[in-house]
């Protein structure tokens, strides 16, 4: 009987340390999942982040491009305009007088 007791005792004891292991090794683990979890996630935003750079770089150079076809549209609507006024600042002066003085 005492034999059984010891047994019983034994094998409740060797149940408590294989729990606690498998605890121990579940914490390990889940530390581990932790880890990897957010080294993945540091790579992700790392890669991420360059190619918000590379677009941040290619769209600032679209835009300065964009920008200077603009500028010079409007530098020839600018020329074109002057060489207007000069060709006819003479008729249009006759013209403005010619139709207030006409009223």
């Amino acid at each position: 009987m005492e034999n059984m007791i010891k047994k019983i005792v034994d094998a409740d004891n060797e149940a408590k340390a294989m729990e606690k292991d498998t605890l121990e090794e579940k914490e390990e683990l889940s530390k581990s999942i932790e880890i990897e979890t957010k080294k993945i996630y540091d790579d992700y935003m790392a890669k991420a982040e360059e190619v918000v750079k590379r677009n941040d770089i290619q769209e600032a150079k679209k835009a300065e491009q964009q920008w200077e076809e603009i500028q010079g549209k409007h530098n020839s609507v600018h020329i074109k305009l002057d060489s207007d006024f000069k060709l006819n600042c003479d008729k249009w002066v006759d013209e403005i007088v010619k139709r207030t003085v006409a009223q």
